[in-house]
């Protein structure tokens, strides 16, 4: 793959505000920003929808099964421990859910990570900088190490492995692979997002349980940069990153040892979609400070499938049409939400539907563990 790096008046026409900007790389010369050049996704084999899941596990509690079929998810992709013969789902060690994560993230890391690449019109061996997120299991070597070697890809390409925070991670480490992405000009940086949420299924009669269990999904995305690329790729670039951490909501969302399962687990706070909503204007605001920028500007939104209440919260909150996140509902009701890599799974129904145009604004919004709103700026 080779990649021109175009010289900086062909960029088309800078606001403002980037004049400013102190990564620029030297005196009189415009800022090069990373750009989006690729996206893909993955999910695993199995899909169940919402009352599937519950007659797998023979629920019956009407609160539960409210909790399921009122959450806007028609399917999810989930592998669920095998029935016996008397067709009971026993629950999973810790070190069967361990493996599962390590095998899945794997196999559905790479049909991600070839999709996007294809898209890209790249080849694994373009690729220089792998970062790989997670939060549904732990690995030393991390994944990205696993699959560097799995899928043969150079030895020498530089990685980093994102572990442990979260939904809103995708876009922690967006920001970190656009600082290495400009950091090395013309050369292909990888983000993928592995969630085996599967391997972080818990079984016991509580309402905590029922809540996760009825949310998340098995899913993958992989999303390619690289600064000063051809600009025949298309995609937008990436211009700026807020984030907002909430302290005092820090236990809110968590995912910590369950001492009666003896396994990990996760926990959501119901106030949770309250919360992320009161503070979504917060960050906006903050991540459009300085660029000339109104709300009104950003015509298009990719927000993560975090449930039906976050999404209406986020909408009521940022005065949101359903077309604004119709991509966001999307995905939440064909595969729950998948955690770190929703975002990316509505940029792709994005793509798909050819409706960017050059000069047009959009806003990236993740949220998750800390709890955290985490958002970026984007321009085609």
């Amino acid at each position: 793959m080779t990649i021109d790096i175009a010289p900086a008046e062909v960029l088309g026409e800078v606001p403002e505000f980037e004049l400013h900007d102190t990564a620029r790389p030297g005196p009189g010369r415009l800022p090069v920003h990373p750009r989006i050049v690729g996206v893909g996704s993955a999910v695993t084999p199995t899909s169940y929808t919402q009352g599937e899941v519950l007659d797998a596990f023979s629920i019956t509690d009407p609160k539960v099964r409210s909790v399921f079929l009122n959450s806007a998810i028609e399917r999810r992709n989930l592998t669920l421990p095998p029935a016996a013969a008397d067709g009971i789902r026993s629950p999973e060690s810790q070190g069967d859910l361990l493996d599962k994560h390590k095998d899945l993230a794997l196999e559905m890391g790479g049909e991600a990570l070839r999709a996007c690449l294809k898209r890209a019109g790249a080849e694994l061996a373009d690729v220089r900088h792998l970062c790989c997120v997670t939060s549904t299991g732990f690995l030393t070597p991390g994944l990205s190490a696993l699959l560097i070697r799995e899928l043969g890809i150079d030895r020498h390409c530089s990685r980093s492995d994102i572990v442990g925070m979260g939904c809103n991670a995708g876009l922690n480490a967006l920001g970190v692979v656009a600082g290495w992405a400009t950091a090395h000009p013309g050369e292909l940086a990888v983000v993928l997002c592995a969630e085996v949420c599967s391997a972080a299924y818990a079984m016991d009669s509580s309402m905590r349980t029922a809540v996760v269990n009825s949310l998340f999904g098995d899913g993958a995305a992989a999303v390619a940069l690289v600064a000063g690329g051809d600009c025949a790729l298309g995609g937008p670039d990436v211009l700026k990153f807020a984030s907002c951490i909430i302290p005092e909501a820090v236990d809110a969302m968590r995912y910590d040892w369950d001492r009666t399962l003896e396994r990990f687990s996760f926990f959501l706070d119901p106030q949770i979609p309250y919360v992320v909503g009161a503070h979504a204007e917060i960050v906006v605001e903050r991540l459009l400070a300085d660029t000339g920028l109104r709300r009104s500007d950003i015509r298009h939104w990719l927000v993560h499938s975090g449930g039906k209440k976050v999404i209406d919260a986020v909408v009521v909150n940022l005065g949101l049409t359903r077309h604004d996140v119709r991509h966001t509902v999307g995905v939440l009701r064909d595969h729950g939400n998948v955690s770190s890599g929703s975002f990316l799974f509505s940029y792709e129904r994005l793509l798909d539907e050819t409706v960017t145009r050059p000069g047009e604004y959009g806003v990236l919004m993740t949220m998750g563990p800390g709890s955290t709103i985490e958002t970026a700026l984007v321009r085609w």
